[in-house]
């Protein structure tokens, strides 16, 4: 039965038809909540002024490029902007579901250091997310995200970290699922360090039994939420880079072994990979796949840095930022049906 938004009248859709339509054929999911230390470390590197104006000019740049729901069927909002409004007075989450894309949220508060054990962290920001849960709910969000990062080296993780991490997403999403909202459950392996790809696999494998151990504990509805995960790769400093199709099966072996026939999608973090490999690796973990969930992706700063540099914090930059955007959201769409090709990057995406 469909629950009514008492602040707007409307008809809040149900958690499965939210999951349908965030997997919608040939579309996949930008990531724009970017934290305020996040956002203005980027800002920096480009001197825009990370204020609040600033930050809304920018995501209302992104949230209003045209064509963008051709690609695009959801859009991860951070607290601020889910309060902000459009330069013409219009609620940010409103600008998107009247584009046809759906609204969601951060709701984490970040990350703190894990006692115990130096370089682990925990993600905070369970306290008081009911209620925070319910004012997202009725300012428009339909689905959650919340992100836990696990750090590999030669002693890292620990299980205390990753069982850790894995009880917090749990009860992040029984708690979403309760207030009627579609949690992404994102636990971030990062790709920092000299690790093999053959490392990666063991620690995502591991890290992705313990949360779905997890979420089942906490009688987590699999068909209702998603799962955001990176894709298995050899560390940033490993100096044996493992090619695109030893990525793609390996992340198929690895998603095989640890996630169930019931959840309904997986969609892929970039994670810091460059724009066009970050696409290409996808395209290939895509094509050609059997696997019983859709795949595709939830990019935040492969799919937004063109736009971002093209940008610059000008007005007149508008228009061509937002033809970056498109394209590369185009490029990504065409991944997700494993059609993407490298010759798109200089004559077009379709």
């Amino acid at each position: 039965m469909n629950n009514v938004n008492d602040a707007n009248f409307m008809t809040i859709p149900t958690m499965e038809a939210t999951v349908e339509a965030l997997l919608a054929s040939g579309k996949g999911i930008l990531a724009a909540d970017e934290s305020l230390p996040t956002i203005g470390e980027r800002f920096a590197a480009l001197d825009i002024p990370s204020i609040g104006e600033s930050h809304r000019d920018y995501r209302e740049l992104l949230f209003t490029t045209p064509g963008l729901s051709e690609a695009i069927s959801g859009v991860i909002l951070f607290d601020e902007t889910m309060w902000q409004e459009t330069s013409d007075g219009v609620a940010m989450p409103e600008i998107l579901t009247k584009a046809g894309i759906i609204p969601g949220v951060k709701v984490d508060k970040g990350t703190t250091a894990l006692s115990g054990v130096d370089g682990e962290r925990v993600t905070q920001g369970l306290d008081g997310l009911r209620e925070r849960l319910i004012e997202y709910r009725d300012r428009g969000a339909r689905f959650t995200k919340w992100r836990a990062v696990i750090a590999i080296d030669e002693h890292l993780p620990t299980r205390n970290c990753i069982e850790t991490n894995a009880r917090v997403l749990a009860l992040f999403a029984a708690l979403s699922q309760e207030a009627g909202l579609v949690p992404i459950v994102e636990p971030e392996v990062l790709m920092n360090g000299r690790h093999t790809i053959a490392r990666c696999e063991e620690v995502t494998t591991v890290a992705l039994k313990s949360v779905f151990d997890a979420l089942f504990g906490h009688r987590v509805v699999l068909e209702q939420m998603l799962l955001k995960t990176g894709m298995v790769l050899s560390g940033e400093e490993c100096p044996e880079q493992a090619g695109v199709a030893v990525v793609a099966e390996a992340t198929r072996r690895c998603l095989r072994r640890t996630v169930p026939a019931a959840v309904p999608g997986i969609v892929f973090l970039s994670g810091g990979q460059s724009d066009e490999a970050a696409t290409e690796r996808l395209n290939a973990i895509c094509r050609g796949s059997d696997a019983p969930w859709k795949l595709s992706f939830s990019f935040g700063r492969a799919l937004q840095s063109a736009a971002m540099k093209i940008w610059k914090g000008s007005p007149e930059n508008v228009v061509a930022a937002q033809e970056a955007l498109r394209h590369r959201a185009q490029c990504n769409s065409a991944a997700v049906e494993g059609r993407y090709a490298a010759e798109m990057e200089n004559n077009g995406s379709r």
